[in-house]
This record gives C-alpha cells, sequence and structure tokens, in this order.
C-alpha cells in the first residue's frame, strides 16, 4: 500500500537525489532477485528521495509486464517504506494504464509514465495519452518527456490543469529555452527532474530553471561521489562541480559515448567494476568491452 499522496511524494522527490538501479540479470538474462535485493540494501544506507524501480537504467525497456511487476514488488518490499518506490509504466496508451494499476497494486508509491513505444506524436495525441494513464491511477504521476514524447510548455501546462496526480516532469530533452518557458508557465505546480543521460553534466545549469533534483545513474556504483556532487550542485559551489566533472564525469562520458546504448550498458559495467556484478545487459544493449570495463574501473578506482 502507498505511503504517499500524489501532493507529498512530490514534495519527497525534491528532497534529494533520486535512484535508478539496474536491475540485476542472471547469466540466462532471467531476473536475478537476490542480486537486485542486495544491491537495493547497499544502496539503501545512502540517503536519497526516491527509488525507481525498472526505470531506463534499469532496463524497464526490456522487461515484460509480469516482470516489471516481480522487480517493482521486489523493490517494494526491500525497501520497506524507507523512501518511495516510483514504478514505470511503458509502451502505448492501454499496456501504460495496466501497468500503472498493477504498480498501485503492487505497493509502489508513484509512477513514472515513459514515451510509448516507436510512433511519433502530436501534442494533442500526447495529452490525451498522459491524461489517460493518470486517470486510472490515484498514484503519483511523473510524465518523462524524450524522444517521441516531448512536451511543449503548453502542453505541460494542460496536463497540471487537467490532472491534479500529474506531480512532476522529468526532463530528458536539455532544452534551455523549454524548460524556462516551463518554468515560467507553470511554476511549481510540479516537481521538475533532471533526466538526461549522466544528469549530472547538466544540473548546476538546469538547477537555476527550478530543476532541484535529478536521476542519478552513477549512484550505483559511485554512491559517495553521486552524494557529494549533489551537494555541489545545490550549493552551486561551481569549483567543485567543474573539478568532479574533468576528474570523473566528463572522462565517463568519453566511454559512454562510444557506442549507442552504452547510457546503460556503463552503468552495469560499473556495478561490476566495483564488484558487485549485476549481471549483463540485454539485447538490444550491448556490454562493454573487456577493455572498456578496464578503462572505466581504472576511472573509478581514482575517485575513491
Amino acid at each position: 500500500m502507498t505511503h504517499y499522496s500524489p501532493a507529498e511524494l512530490a514534495a519527497q522527490l525534491k528532497t534529494g537525489l533520486l535512484s535508478f538501479p539496474v536491475t540485476h540479470f542472471n547469466p540466462d538474462l532471467s531476473f536475478h532477485e537476490a542480486g537486485y535485493r542486495e544491491h537495493l540494501s547497499w544502496l539503501s544506507q545512502y540517503d536519497v528521495a526516491g527509488l525507481f524501480a525498472a526505470g531506463g537504467t534499469g532496463e524497464g525497456f526490456s522487461l515484460t509486464s509480469a516482470e516489471i511487476d516481480t522487480v517493482v514488488r521486489t523493490a517494494v518490499s526491500e525497501v520497506n517504506g524507507k523512501v518511495p518506490v516510483i514504478a514505470p509504466a511503458t509502451g502505448g496508451t492501454a499496456t501504460a494504464i495496466a501497468q500503472a494499476q498493477a504498480a498501485e497494486s503492487a505497493g509502489a508509491d508513484g509512477v513514472l509514465l515513459l514515451p510509448p513505444y516507436l510512433t511519433e506524436a502530436g501534442q494533442r495525441g500526447l495529452i490525451e495519452h498522459v491524461s489517460a494513464v493518470c486517470r486510472s491511477t490515484s498514484l503519483g504521476v511523473t510524465v518523462y518527456s524524450r524522444a517521441n514524447a516531448i512536451l511543449t510548455d503548453v502542453t505541460v501546462a494542460a496536463l497540471a490543469d487537467r490532472n491534479p496526480n500529474l506531480v512532476c516532469l522529468k526532463d530528458g530533452v536539455g532544452n534551455i529555452e523549454m524548460m524556462t518557458r516551463t518554468y515560467a508557465r507553470v511554476g511549481d505546480r510540479l516537481t521538475y527532474i533532471g533526466g538526461l543521460p549522466t544528469a549530472e553534466t547538466f544540473a548546476l545549469p538546469l538547477l537555476q530553471l527550478g530543476v532541484s533534483t535529478y536521476s542519478s545513474a552513477i549512484f550505483n556504483f559511485v554512491p559517495e561521489f553521486a552524494l557529494g556532487f549533489y551537494a555541489d550542485v545545490l550549493t552551486q559551489d561551481r569549483d567543485a562541480v567543474y573539478r568532479k566533472l574533468n576528474e570523473f564525469v566528463l572522462p565517463y562520458l568519453d566511454i559512454r559515448d562510444r557506442t549507442k546504448g552504452y547510457a546503460v550498458s556503463i552503468v552495469k559495467a560499473g556495478v561490476t567494476a566495483i564488484g558487485r556484478s549485476a549481471g549483463p545487459v540485454r539485447p538490444p544493449l550491448q556490454d562493454l568491452s573487456t577493455e572498456e570495463l578496464a578503462q572505466l574501473t581504472d576511472l573509478i578506482g581514482k575517485i575513491k
């Protein structure tokens, strides 16, 4: 059973860094529940504001609806109310509604609505899609503006007016003008979450636009560094932020950018690099090469 009303969820998520854990797989690519539980238990000793199960970093796009339900139920059980657990809703409208309702039944505290699969859509269609999912659940909903579902400021305002339980906008675009327009139009009606791959890169400039938190993938394997970086962003310590960008984040991006899909693969590789293997990624993603894993391991060692 959920512990947070939509308003309480929105208030909670803006209080700290957000965790997007990887999903653990066995060598045969089946879900490794024990490994996932151990990972969540380890991460739970660190202070974060929310946990997003089976999100993009968690390879939710490769999971069946039944697997998503299993992963979400496992997270809810393991976290046990310490922080809110947000479940994904993916695919077309009917599938997303079913997953949102399953998340509520599983005891999740909120829903992350990801872009619909494949098809492009106009703003009116996206309004109807998001609104249908919001109507299907009493949970607080975070909508992810990204890829084939990029929401304009006018659309975000219309959605906020129409759907009281739409509480967060996760930005995966990084368009400064659009974020400025959105915040100017919608203000603090929503909580704004940075959702670009390796969100640390954009954290400081987006803070000025009302984006007070972000999804940290690197929290999976360098939690102390991730939390320290977030603290530097909040205090707007530019020297510290840029020092840490240069010593770790930017070299990390150099590895990440070598192959499409590495934004997820490199996170699992990071977990392996610290001796806490999460198993392989599922196709169509591919794991880092042995050489790339060694380079990442060396990079992590420099900030430990």
